[in-house]
């Protein structure tokens, strides 16, 4: 689930934080994995695997043998040694879920909201729904994933200027959640998040990478070299605020006018339609036609991608991605969707940028969101800093 990359060599001052990311990764199985990896002592392997089973973070492969597990001498990792709780707080609806270590979605809920109406309006829900969520049988909580439309600040646990995000300016969202669990708050962009999914996705093969979401608004996260870029201020990205000429003097929810989203994002593409009299609420909607064969959504969603083509051929030309990965909503109809991107993307990039470019749809589809946002609080807990801080807390 987190970003499982680990260095090519560990010091031989390596923790039981570096050995529990070696046994994580893969790269080490037994003991002797990781004395060859680290040029620890045996003796010093065998305290610091020790004191990773005494944390309940190891399973001792004998005692997996007799149900058909890990040979005896194998180290494995205890996924049920505790769970991480996922936030995905959209413009119009929120999806939560609870994973456990390894990635794994044990638990979901979802319910709708208008994000405009503020904090107050829409995080008591949220915190609702992840405590009933925690039924008596789960392990405890180690980390909450939150992610959100627009800038955020994660050191302050903040949304920041983020003009559809009316009432959430710099608003703390650790108060609202602390009853939830007594864990550490990680919050990010939701195009970051989305690109963050990808780590056990297209990421594993593919480093370079431009994640599209195409929902309510449309985002995009970068990923290159393997690492996400979010910009000095956090806004890289911001891609559905770029000025088009065919938007010239349409207002925009941001507050200004011309932006790409203006003609091309779900709530305008929603706004189009409902001026014709057509019954639909939410881009989920203008989607759900589009698969049905209407032939108008159909028009919208690949006018709506070639518009986004347009402006993303800026970005492929600049960064030379392998891979773009179409996500949000408007993806769930890929190759209407894509069709669009796709053309204006050749007709727009240089020969050299797309000589073998992909177009990929988002590996965890609709999950995509719940995903990022449990590698996000997983790749935090899981660290070797935070693990060896917990062995840590337990020794004192």
């Amino acid at each position: 689930m987190a970003d499982q990359r680990v260095p090519p060599a560990v010091r031989e001052s390596a923790t039981a934080g570096d050995l529990l990311a070696l046994l994580r990764s893969g790269r080490a199985s037994t003991r002797s994995d990781l004395r060859a990896l680290t040029g620890l002592s045996r003796t010093a392997v065998v305290a610091r695997v020790g004191a990773l089973a005494d944390a309940g973070l190891l399973v001792l492969g004998a005692e997996l043998a007799s149900t058909g597990g890990r040979p005896p001498g194998s180290l494995v990792f205890n996924t049920r040694a505790g769970v991480v709780l996922a936030a995905a707080i959209g413009r119009s609806r929120s999806q939560l879920a609870v994973f456990d270590l390894g990635g794994a979605e044990l638990a979901s809920s979802a319910l709708d909201h208008e994000v405009g109406a503020g904090p107050d309006a829409v995080l008591p829900g949220v915190a609702d729904h992840l405590r009933d969520l925690l039924t008596p049988d789960l392990p405890p909580v180690l980390g909450i994933g939150v992610s959100l439309p627009g800038v955020v600040d994660p050191e302050r646990g903040v949304s920041v200027d983020t003009p559809v995000m009316a009432g959430w300016d710099g608003v703390p969202l650790a108060p609202y959640l602390e009853k939830v669990a007594d864990a550490p708050l990680l919050i990010a962009n939701d195009a970051d998040t989305l690109a963050r999914s990808e780590y056990l996705g297209h990421a594993r093969t593919i480093r370079d990478l431009l994640v599209v979401k195409a929902s309510t608004g449309i985002g995009l996260g970068v990923l290159a070299d393997g690492r996400i870029i979010s910009g000095s201020w956090g806004g890289a990205g911001d891609i559905g605020h770029t000025k088009i000429p065919e938007a010239a003097g349409r207002p925009c929810r941001c507050g200004d006018v011309g932006c790409l989203e203006t003609i091309a994002a779900g709530w305008s593409l929603v706004a189009r339609l409902r001026e014709e009299g057509r019954e639909v609420d939410h881009v989920r909607d203008l989607v759900a036609h589009a698969l049905a064969g209407d032939p108008e959504a159909k028009q919208l969603l690949r006018e709506s991608g070639r518009m986004l083509g347009e402006v993303l051929a800026v970005a492929i030309n600049l960064l030379n991605p392998r891979a773009i990965v179409l996500g949000g909503d408007m993806a769930a109809a890929y190759d209407v969707y894509a069709a669009g991107v796709r053309e204006a993307v050749y007709a727009r990039s240089s020969a050299l940028a797309t000589r073998e470019l992909q177009f990929l749809p988002s590996t965890y589809g609709d999950r995509a969101g719940l995903v990022g946002c449990a590698a996000l609080a997983l790749e935090a807990v899981l660290s070797p800093a935070a693990v060896d801080a917990r062995l840590a807390r337990a020794r004192s």
